[in-house]
């Protein structure tokens, strides 16, 4: 290889190799894994802007199937933390425990708990405990938006109000409905053989007043009907006097987490409803 090629190919390597360690450096935790509870997952990371004050909080749950899924994983939190932490939000990413150590209403009790404690420190972070809004892809969806529908586990936990919850392509609103319509095999292994644990886990029938402001994104891809499950779920919300809004996308399930944060009109519609719901 002569001087020239050589060298241009060590400026190649270069710059990426900065680019990369400049993206991971943007997503680099500014608290990690800090507990919320006994467990090993149950932890969360923190993302804080320059010298916060009373800055407004997204709470982000990973999703999974209810049994894998990673709190750090870049498809969660990457572009949003480079969007949003920009912009002076908080950005915190919860982990939970999984599958089969904890069945879906053991992890709402995590998240929950993750909540409550996030909202505790919030004021030692930088953070305003009355600017949280809740956010979770896929399983993690499904917990947030059961979580939203629960104001007694709320009480019990200590957590105050939230501005409003953005479920990211959850297609789980009405679990009775998918279990009794032959469910794929990880819907059977997550919520198990029992009508009143299916009703207990679907916010389709656990909802039953006016919840916060409630924005739910669905994929136009999926053949699993999430559009008309968000659909039917924002339905009843808004016949309860809910704020609500649907955002279909057509993006994969996957794209719908990943690419949230990116400079494209469905960031600018998570935006749009975000800045509707800030004081």
């Amino acid at each position: 290889m002569n001087i020239k090629l050589h060298h241009f190919a060590f400026l190649i390597v270069a710059y990426f190799t900065s680019t990369l360690c400049f993206a991971l450096a943007n997503t680099a935790p500014s608290l990690a894994d800090i507990p919320y509870g006994a467990d090993k997952l149950q932890t969360i990371d923190i993302y804080l802007p320059q010298a916060p004050q009373a800055a407004p909080v997204i709470f982000m749950v990973h999703g999974g199937a209810w049994s894998m899924g990673d709190k750090s994983s870049s498809a969660v939190v990457k572009n949003k933390v480079q969007h949003w932490v920009k912009q002076g939000f908080i950005f915190i990413s919860v982990n939970y425990r999984l599958l089969p150590e904890a069945d879906p209403l053991k992890q709402l009790d995590d998240i929950a708990n993750a909540l409550a404690f996030s909202q505790r420190n919030a004021k030692s972070w930088g953070g305003d405990v009355n600017q949280f809004i809740l956010m979770g892809h896929s399983a993690g969806a499904h917990l947030v938006s059961l979580l939203s529908t629960l104001p007694s586990l709320a009480q019990e936990k200590g957590i105050q109000s939230v501005l409003a919850t953005i479920s990211l392509d959850s297609a789980a609103y009405d679990i009775e409905k998918i279990m009794s319509n032959n469910p794929p095999r990880f819907y059977k292994k997550a919520f198990g053989s029992q009508p009143d644990y299916w009703r207990k886990s679907s916010p389709q029938h656990v909802i039953n007043h006016k919840i916060a402001p409630f924005l739910a994104v669905c994929s136009t891809q999926r053949k699993d009907n999430s559009c008309v499950q968000a659909k039917s779920f924002t339905d009843k919300a808004a016949s309860l006097g809910a704020q609500v809004k649907v955002v279909e996308v057509d993006l994969s399930h996957r794209e719908v987490n990943m690419k949230l944060g990116n400079n494209n009109n469905y960031t600018q519609q998570v935006d749009a409803f975000i800045q509707s719901v800030l004081p």
